[in-house]
């Protein structure tokens, strides 16, 4: 189980000094992002230049590339606005191969128009949900053309808003190419202990056979963000839970600044040795 970051989490425009920061943290990897190249998150254009520096950065500094990011909202009310998402996220899985990343993190998305992580009443309408499996048969051809896989994180605030609404994304697709990027602190915001950590065990069950990448963000008592290791998310039994469950992927952490990103790193460390 590799210990990585989000990119993100360290300043800078250029994928050498980026990832500098995140091995002189402690780090094993990164999962990126295209604005650590000084570009767009999810570009129009992404040269050459641009994807062997990354994998020239990747390997000066000992840092895997464990995801990158192409994150789009997959059912915005707009058609257009999806049509330009789906363009980019053939550059970013084009990108993604050419850096030796074999994983792409999406948004299953939202009906606001606004602002892709936020819940929306018609995410529940039947209309919503066909318009998400049209979206995925694209993202899933795009996969296959660049053979990469795609990553889906369960989000409070999207389509895919759970475990059960994953495992039915799964089975309705029935695509190998479809994963599971699996946030603790995504699956429930405030809940008693025994409550989080039986809806944690739940998912991991479900799930189990599609878990590609689990993350490290925590939540506070009132349900807010908070640095791994310093709220509620009982990190001992989401890590063996995972164990159990056969997994030995990337563990990434965000949801904290750069500053924070050492001691993160050793307790993540802390807790897998643990295991």
């Amino acid at each position: 189980m590799r210990i990585g970051v989000f990119a993100k989490t360290f300043p800078g425009s250029d994928p050498a000094t980026v990832l500098a920061q995140a091995a002189a943290a402690c780090f094993e990897g990164v999962q990126y992002n295209m604005a650590c190249s000084g570009q767009p998150s999810m570009p129009d254009a992404i040269s050459p230049e641009i994807t062997r520096a990354v994998a020239q950065a990747a390997m000066q500094t000992g840092q895997q590339i464990m995801a990158l990011s192409g994150t789009y909202n997959m059912i915005h009310p707009d058609v257009a606005v999806r049509r330009v998402g789906e363009r980019r996220l053939a550059i970013i899985a084009a990108a993604s191969r050419q850096m030796g990343c074999p994983l792409v993190t999406l948004c299953t998305g939202t009906r606001d128009a606004e602002d892709q992580w936020r819940h929306h009443p018609e995410n529940d309408s039947p209309e919503a949900w066909r318009d998400l499996l049209r979206a995925f048969e694209v993202a899933i051809g795009i996969a296959d053309e660049h053979d990469v896989l795609l990553g889906i994180e369960p989000e409070l605030g999207n389509m895919v808003n759970g475990a059960s609404a994953a495992r039915r994304l799964i089975d309705e697709m029935k695509s190998k190419r479809l994963r599971i990027v699996l946030d603790p602190a995504n699956l429930a915001e405030e809940a008693e202990d025994a409550q989080r950590r039986e809806i944690i065990a739940r998912a991991i069950d479900l799930l189990a056979d599609r878990i590609v990448m689990a993350h490290a963000k925590d939540r506070a008592a009132d349900g807010s963000v908070a640095t791994a290791g310093k709220g509620v998310i009982d990190f001992a039994h989401f890590l063996s839970a995972l164990r159990a469950a056969g997994f030995d992927g990337p563990l990434v952490a965000h949801g904290f600044g750069a500053d924070e990103a050492p001691a993160v790193a050793a307790f993540l460390r802390q807790q897998r040795q643990a295991l």
